[in-house]
């Protein structure tokens, strides 16, 4: 192995809920804690995918061509302004390996996104971090903290994982007139389809400093496709060309994604469940006792009120009850756990899960 890599731990930014239950050897009740859509991909999206199911001993196409014209038709860019990959993630690991060598430096939030920060790791950069302000990234002491440090890349998520937070489009814009020469904005906005109006910037192709990450995998509900896309400037996202998979990106994903983009009736239902689902989040933790978050996103990050190790039993607990969340893994942060948005008949069972696995606290 090389040196960066025989350094690392064998470690991975999360344990999935399939690994918990082969652990448990019991099945989860309500998946609540990966901000999946519950609500399931649109019906159209199942039947393209059933029609693309025989052709599936096909490579996919490597330009993903299809889906980079309806891609630019929808955010009213050109296709030369869009690269499509497997899932966010791996389009933040390509924009790593680009820019980022051992002793790079990236300035990031104290909390934010883990596997931002595992491709940093594992390319050898350097980590520099500056902690949340009232439950938010803090935009203005990234900038001073890049500065400070010299950072090449700057990551920062708008909607927020894993607070729920976002801030308004002015705020962002003005964060990326003012990226330090020199350095690159990584903007994950996975969660933008769930946010209020006024959350996301206009979209510039013509800025050199700016890389802008979506998904298909939160309300268009494909999660389990592993698809999706980043915008910015031509010769910038030309790049991508140069690191990616050319054939990462399944048949069945993109034939998943083109027809997902096409019904946008059914993501203004989603959207709206997932709104609906907020409020009853956040009333079943008001009926106990604890503090909701506001969110822009699909889920509501519940304050416990006390310390991390309280949350933590308190997670624990509802695991044990087969309610399966999630929390924030550092410092003040982690005084919370964190419950995805999901249909009634979920919900019903964290309502009555969470004072039973309170209770069992006292």
């Amino acid at each position: 192995m090389t040196p960066v890599v025989d350094a690392l731990p064998s470690t991975v930014p999360f344990v999935g809920p399939e690994a918990l239950e082969r652990q448990r050897g019991i099945a989860f009740r309500a998946r609540l804690g990966a901000n999946e859509s519950g609500f399931g991909p649109a019906p159209s999206v199942v039947k393209a995918l059933e029609a693309a199911a025989s052709d599936v001993w096909k490579y996919c196409d490597p330009e993903n061509h299809d889906l980079k014209q309806a891609l630019a038709r929808h955010h009213g860019v050109k296709p030369q302004n869009i690269a499509v990959g497997e899932g966010i993630d791996a389009l933040f690991g390509y924009a790593v390996r680009m820019f980022v060598a051992p002793g790079i430096v990236v300035a990031t939030s104290l909390g934010a996104y883990p596997t931002f920060n595992f491709h940093v790791n594992g390319y050898g950069g350097r980590l520099v971090t500056t902690p949340y302000r009232d439950d938010r990234e803090n935009p203005t002491a990234l900038l001073d903290l890049a500065r400070a440090e010299k950072a090449r890349l700057i990551f920062f998520a708008n909607p927020d994982n894993p607070m729920g937070s976002w801030w308004p489009a002015t705020a962002v814009a003005e964060l990326i007139a003012n990226i330090p020469d020199g350095a690159l904005l990584i903007l994950d906005e996975a969660y933008g389809e769930f946010a209020p109006q006024g959350t996301l910037p206009p979209i510039d192709i013509g800025n050199p400093k700016l890389l802008r990450f979506r998904t298909f995998s939160k309300a268009y509900g494909l999660a389990g496709a592993r698809i999706g896309y980043v915008i910015g400037e031509a010769e910038l996202v030309k790049s991508f060309d140069r690191v990616r998979n050319h054939f990462g990106v399944n048949r069945l994903a993109q034939a998943a994604a083109l027809a997902a983009l096409a019904d946008q009736s059914y993501l203004r239902e989603v959207t709206a469940k997932v709104e609906r689902a907020r409020r009853r989040i956040s009333d079943i933790a008001r009926q106990n006792g604890l503090s909701p978050l506001p969110s822009a996103t699909n889920f509501v990050t519940i304050d416990c009120g006390r310390d991390g190790s309280y949350a933590k039993s308190l997670l624990d607990g509802l695991i044990a009850r087969g309610i399966f969340v999630r929390m924030p893994g550092v410092s003040p942060l982690n005084r919370c756990i964190r419950v995805s948005a999901a249909p009634d008949a979920e919900l019903d069972l964290f309502a009555e899960a969470l004072p039973e696995a309170l209770r069992a606290l006292v």
